[in-house]
């Protein structure tokens, strides 16, 4: 009975360790998953010249140091706000919370937002939005910052990968509104992960 416990008890450490760490094939497959949405005319954003020859989009190598896992403190008694956006549009937000974590020894914060109108469907009721910009922003990636999609999690931890960050749409197509990265997510050091800019 003692070798059983031990060896679910082991089972458990080892689940919750694989989650933990980084995983060059989520991260590929998050590649062709965005790849195969933007060739499709039904779901590309791309503008009708651009979807003519596309072919794949640009990527940062992969790199096991852009995957953190970040202590995650919940925010209290937040003020449900309206993100600006590059057009018109002011979908309602709130901070959920904020992430801290390294990348080469410096620490780092950002905050994570939940959509007020998403978060009423089955399908999003735990989703968290995290935008950022960063050094690289407008040179390698795009000039507005990034976005990258996370779940809720069930403890005081979450794994974030900037292998997935990926480019708002208005990247690609000047009909789109897409929130504007707020000031307090510009992190001062460089993210060479996830989706590069555009042309």
């Amino acid at each position: 009975m003692k070798n059983v416990i031990a060896f679910l008890v082991l089972l458990a450490v080892n689940f919750c360790f694989s989650q933990n760490k980084f995983n060059q094939k989520e991260a590929e497959n998050f590649q062709k998953k965005i790849n195969s949405e933007y060739a499709d005319p039904k779901t590309s954003p791309l503008m009708q010249e651009d979807l003519k020859t596309f072919k794949t989009l640009d990527f940062f190598p992969m790199n096991s140091k852009y995957f953190v896992v970040a202590k995650f403190e919940k925010a209290e008694n937040e003020k449900v706000f309206e993100m600006k956006t590059t057009g018109t549009r002011t979908p309602k937000y709130i901070k959920y919370g904020t992430l801290n974590f390294t990348i080469d020894g410096v620490a780092l914060k950002l905050n994570v937002y939940r959509n007020i109108e998403l978060s009423k469907t089955a399908e999003y009721k735990d989703h968290l939005f995290l935008p950022f910009s960063d050094l690289t922003s407008g040179k390698e990636s795009y000039i507005g910052g990034r976005y990258i999609d996370l779940k809720i999690p069930k403890g005081n931890t979450i794994a974030v990968d900037f292998n997935q960050a990926y480019n708002p749409y208005c990247a690609y197509n000047h009909k789109y509104s897409c929130p504007i990265v707020p000031l307090e997510n510009d992190l001062n050091v460089e993210i060479k992960a996830g989706v590069k800019t555009f042309h």
